[in-house]
């Protein structure tokens, strides 16, 4: 049986983009919902994964997919979120790098074809996920269509640029490593010469916030944050705007999970 990215055209693995973000996936207990506010929000289409099972759905922007989303039980007490993955070349070695720095590690590594996963949290606490193997499509494909990028908030920025750096291997020396700099207070990860994510703490000389609870953040692009706010409240999100004409809104599904979206314009 062919995989879920084989049918959209050329396949890519995840060693070939290594330490960028690959893919975005939501937890969520009400499947139904889900699908029928982000439909509402982001326009996306939704069908059932050929290899990871009913209760998993794939969304999709003009047949290319780009995050998927998971149902947990009432009963499970999993956070209900986002979550970015990181492409790797090799699970087990990305989960002993996590687990020697510090990190910790939720789930897996576990094989699901075509490929093998793990959900691991740095060690200030932020959740994120890792892929090793086929990815679900072509990766150029995905960035035009699914994140704008991901953003690490977090308490001390020069510090996570180390965890994940030596984690993810990025400023390494291999081919196709992403670039890291430090540009206006943040650090900025680019792949390809996109800029792909950004960890942010404020100014990196400034002592760290104790305060800030680290998470990643996911920003999705639409052609219309206004509406996508109104189409969010209508469906039972919520939308927190800077004003009219903004280029960006937080939104929360009815789930409570949040998000980001991101005027095309504004890039």
């Amino acid at each position: 049986m062919k995989s879920d990215a084989a049918l959209h055209g050329e396949v890519a693995a995840s060693h070939s983009v290594f330490g960028a973000p690959c893919w975005a996936s939501l937890t969520t207990r009400d499947l139904q919902t889900a699908e029928d506010f982000y439909r509402a929000v982001l326009g996306w289409e939704w069908r059932t994964s050929s290899t990871m099972g009913d209760q998993y759905r794939v969304a999709s922007v003009q047949r290319v997919p780009v995050a998927g989303i998971s149902e947990v039980n009432f009963g499970v007490k999993t956070a209900v979120a986002w979550t970015p993955y990181f492409a790797v070349a090799s699970a087990d070695e990305t989960v002993s790098r996590s687990q020697e720095r510090g990190g910790t590690t939720a789930v897996g590594p576990l094989s699901f074809p075509p490929g093998r996963a793990a959900l691991l949290a740095d060690r200030d606490g932020a959740v994120f996920g890792i892929w090793e193997g086929e990815l679900v499509a072509g990766w150029e494909e995905w960035r035009r269509a699914a994140p704008v990028f991901v953003r690490l908030h977090t308490r001390d920025a020069f510090d996570a640029a180390i965890f994940y750096g030596e984690v993810l291997e990025w400023a390494s020396s291999a081919p196709g490593s992403c670039e890291v700099r430090y540009e206006d207070n943040e650090v900025v990860l680019r792949s390809r010469g996109d800029v792909v994510a950004r960890i942010h703490s404020g100014a990196v000389e400034a002592a760290p916030d104790p305060t800030i609870r680290p998470h990643w953040q996911i920003h999705f692009t639409v052609d219309d944050v206004e509406a996508a706010a109104r189409a969010a409240r209508a469906h039972g999100g919520t939308a927190h705007q800077q004003g009219l004409g903004s280029t960006e809104a937080i939104l929360t599904d009815p789930d409570g999970a949040r998000f980001f979206v991101t005027a095309r314009r504004a890039l």
